[in-house]
């Protein structure tokens, strides 16, 4: 039987399931979800046994735990290592979602006629995830599999990823494989499939500005101490110049400047502006000068405020100069900038601008190394033609301005190479209220992974 015969048998109780997997609450970044966050990784570990992995385990790690599973059919045979996450991002602001983030809703869109399914971690990951495992049940029940397959799931992707380094160097032996597969990325439409070829690095931190000791009245002080909420909005305004390039010396000094060559074939893919702009409802586009929309969202370096509080935010007045201010930072790297430099180009940058009536503290909080897959190998090639396989034609190889840290330390731990195939869609609002994933995109994800296992099998045989 082939997948999308197995897939409409079954699409039922696949899409059910899901559904049954995201009710659970796995907030990783919230404490007070710990107990629903395990509860989340034993349905993992369940789906995986049922779905066919002969061993499946839960392993404790310093933080919350990483499910690993694998079916190993023959050691002379290839292994595909597939990761996932099973936690989610808080669903905060409640009050914009249409329907509650953990009571999943099946409705159709304009992009989606035939429905999407809506729930915080619909699309990332849990639903891209899930995609892997039913492709392995129809791989084990019809007796399709071609290769091994190890699976590692964890639940710490939302906030860092901050135990899966100590997992890899104690178990490097255990996840040893030829290529590792991940769907936490998405393609440009469901008429232009395409293959995330690169991926942004991060550096993400906090910010404290303090001025008094407490908070004073601003009669009494207004004028004659420093407002913490206005030196930090100063200093941030600062780190942009007027074609917003990112004034923080050095920061650009190793970004790779990709050739005309490169960028106009960046811009064959297909990108509606006009489209881009109704859909999230803007009246004109910003960024650094010199770059077109797509280039800044994927192959350019970025700098953003993520939050900024401080002071009085309840309801009515209250005439105060604050104590202290915050703000969470990111900025999105290119190749060859390294996180852990710029995190220390910007502390340095920060505490220099800062004027003498403050003081300022930077916090680390995590980060990541950019990544590029290169489309001459074979591990891009499966992946292509499982999606010429079923969509009839060739992948559009696609930088994205997204960054998943891991992929560059799993190269460094496994020294294989990771294909980013993804099935999720920029309109899914991941990471936002009312994120979704298209039932259309669920099923096609799980009708293409097979054909992936079977290219790549052939082409890692074809090696030797």
């Amino acid at each position: 039987m082939d997948p999308k015969s197995y897939i409409n048998s079954h699409k039922d109780r696949f899409i059910n399931e899901l559904v049954e997997l995201l009710k659970l609450p796995s907030i990783s970044a919230d404490s007070n979800y710990k107990k629903d966050t395990i509860k989340t990784a034993k349905a993992v570990e369940t789906a995986l046994s049922q779905a066919g992995c002969d061993s499946v385990e839960i392993c404790e790690t310093p933080g919350l735990p990483i499910v690993y599973g694998e079916k190993i059919i023959d050691k002379n045979l290839p292994t595909v290592l597939v990761y996932g996450h099973y936690d989610v991002q808080p669903p905060d602001p409640l009050d914009l979602w249409d329907s509650p983030p953990f009571k999943p809703v099946i409705k159709p869109t304009k992009i989606h006629p035939e429905g999407a399914i809506f729930a915080r971690g619909a699309c990332d990951d849990k639903g891209q995830m899930f995609m892997h495992v039913k492709a392995l049940e129809y791989m084990t029940k019809t007796e399709n599999l071609p290769c091994n397959i190890k699976f590692m799931i964890e639940g710490e992707e939302e906030v860092g990823s901050v135990s899966l380094e100590w997992f890899l160097e104690r178990n490097q032996e255990k996840l040893k494989n030829d290529v590792i597969l991940i769907s936490d990325t998405g393609m440009i439409s469901k008429e232009a499939p395409s293959i995330t070829t690169g991926l942004r690095g991060l550096s993400y931190l906090e910010v404290e500005v303090t001025s008094p000791n407490r908070d004073l009245h601003s009669g009494l002080y207004g004028g004659t101490v420093a407002n913490p909420i206005n030196i930090l909005s100063q200093m941030i305004a600062s780190l942009q110049d007027e074609n917003n390039h990112i004034t923080i010396p050095g920061f650009y000094d190793k970004v790779e400047n990709l050739s005309q060559s490169e960028r106009q074939k960046m811009s064959e893919a297909p990108f509606d502006l006009e489209e881009y702009k109704a859909h999230i409802d803007i009246k004109d586009i910003h960024g650094e000068k010199g770059y077109s929309t797509l280039e800044r969202g994927s192959i350019r370096p970025t700098l953003d405020v993520n939050g900024i509080w401080g002071g009085y935010i309840g309801e009515g007045a209250k005439t105060v100069i604050p104590s202290k201010a915050f703000a969470k930072i990111s900025m999105r790297l290119v190749p060859n900038q390294d996180w852990e430099e710029i995190t220390q180009l910007f502390k340095t940058h920060f505490e220099k601008i800062a004027p003498k009536s403050v003081t300022v503290k930077v916090k680390p909080h995590h980060g990541g190394q950019a990544y590029v897959t290169p489309i001459d190998g074979i591990e891009y090639q499966a992946a292509d033609q499982a999606i010429q396989d079923v969509f009839g034609k060739p992948a559009i190889p696609q930088r994205s301005g997204g960054s998943i840290p891991i992929v560059s330390l799993f190269e460094g731990y496994l020294k294989s190479k990771t294909i980013l195939l993804g099935f999720g869609l920029n309109s899914d609002a991941i990471h936002s209220p009312n994120e979704h994933f298209g039932v259309w995109n669920f099923l096609k994800g799980i009708e293409t992974i097979p054909f992936f296992y079977n290219h790549f099998t052939q082409l890692k045989q074809a090696e030797k």
